[in-house]
Formats: structure tokens, C-alpha cells, sequence
């Protein structure tokens, strides 16, 4: 029963990583002036609306994935670049904010309910879904500043680059298949010893959410 608990748990705290993840984007880019993501449906809050199979799936197995990309018409920006960038960033940046915001419940969770209804399913659900979300948080702001077609870094890099030379187009036509197989790569390093030796992204993220998370912890560790 508490597999399922904890099951119910990492599947909300997807969902409202993802949520806001894509909400961000659509709410950015008809800021900035571009109604597509409206028309489109995806100026909501409902995660029905920005599901992807593949992406759900991938954060099922691995811990991080993708939703379905916002349609957006960069031509209808006040400003192409500058409303191109930061709409392709507006995801990392809700997401970092929600694990800055998760990780002191995650604390307050330990010290405060888990004393008080130790063993409970309650305890165990409260405990999950605040550490998931603080954890999915940052490991999808982190998984999408790859610069791999279709997560938001090769997006920001589109955005400021209007030069299209071969190496851009290489991460254009081939990123996403090279995304796939990184992450095939580490699936199998949890199996296979030795594909932890090329597994790039399972390094990478490791990495990089220790770096990102450091900050966070020490500043909220001044207050509690």
C-alpha cells in the first residue's frame, strides 16, 4: 500500500511540475504579444492540456521528461527575440521557483507532520508529494536547459541565434533522437554496470542538480 501512496504521489507532483511548466510558457508568449498558445487551449492550468506520452513516460522511468511543446507564432511578438527567449525560459524559470518554494515544506513536512503521524499513510503521501515536487522541480528545469529540439535550451538558443549553420541544424534534425538515446543510455546504466560509463545524462543531471541545488538548501538552512 505505501508503494501506491508513494505512486499517487510522484504522479501529482509530475503533473504539477508539468502544469506549470507549460503554463508559464503560454502565459509569456501572450504577454509578449503571440495569442497562439490561447487559441490553442493552452493558457490553462488543466494538465490534460499539455500531456505527452512519450514525455509522461519518461518521467514515469527515469525522473525526468517532457509535456507537449506551446504552439507559439514568434512573428506576432512585440519584440521576435527578446519574446522568443523569454517565453523559452519562462518554464525553467517557474519550475526553479517552485523547488526554491518546496524544498522548506519538504523541511517543516519532517520536522512537523512526520513526528506527529509517524507511520500513517498520511505522513508518507504529505512526505512524497512535497520531496517529488521539489525534486521533479529542479530536475526539469535542469533536463530542459539541454540544447536538444524540442526542450527549451535548443529553444533559447534558436531564439539568439539567427545564424543557421550546420551545427544548429545537426541539434534541429537530430536532437530529439540523441535526447532519446541518452536516455535509453541511462535506463540501461541501472541495469547494465557498464553503461554507467557513458551515462552522460545520468552525469550531467547529477551534477548539475547538486550545483543548482546547493544554493537553495543553504539559504533556506539559514531559517530552519
Amino acid at each position: 500500500m505505501e508503494y501506491f501512496v508513494e505512486l499517487l504521489a510522484s504522479f501529482l507532483a509530475v503533473m504539477l511540475v508539468i502544469t506549470l511548466h507549460e503554463f508559464a510558457h503560454a502565459f509569456v508568449a501572450y504577454k509578449c504579444g503571440d495569442p497562439t498558445p490561447k487559441m490553442a487551449g493552452r493558457l490553462s492550468v488543466n494538465p490534460v492540456k499539455h500531456f505527452d506520452l512519450v514525455g509522461i513516460f519518461a518521467f514515469a522511468v527515469v525522473g525526468f521528461g517532457w509535456a507537449k511543446p506551446v504552439p507559439v507564432n514568434p512573428y506576432n511578438f512585440k519584440n521576435q527575440k527578446w519574446g522568443s527567449f523569454f517565453t523559452s525560459i519562462a518554464g525553467i524559470a517557474i519550475n526553479l521557483l517552485f523547488a526554491f518554494l518546496f524544498y522548506p515544506l519538504v523541511e517543516l513536512t519532517i520536522i512537523y507532520i512526520v513526528p506527529n503521524f509517524a507511520g500513517t499513510y498520511m505522513a508518507i503521501f504529505l512526505i512524497a508529494i512535497v520531496s517529488y515536487t521539489y525534486a521533479y522541480s529542479l530536475s526539469f528545469s535542469i533536463f530542459n536547459l539541454l540544447p536538444f529540439y524540442p526542450l527549451d535550451g535548443f529553444r533559447m538558443i534558436d531564439s539568439l541565434q539567427r545564424k543557421r549553420n550546420r551545427f544548429y541544424l545537426f541539434l534541429r534534425n537530430y536532437g530529439y533522437y540523441i535526447l532519446l538515446g541518452m536516455m535509453f543510455v541511462h535506463i540501461l546504466s541501472g541495469y547494465f554496470y557498464l553503461f554507467s560509463y557513458i551515462d552522460i545524462l545520468g552525469y550531467f543531471m547529477t551534477v548539475a542538480m547538486r550545483f543548482l541545488g546547493w544554493p537553495i538548501v543553504k539559504f533556506w538552512g539559514m531559517f530552519l
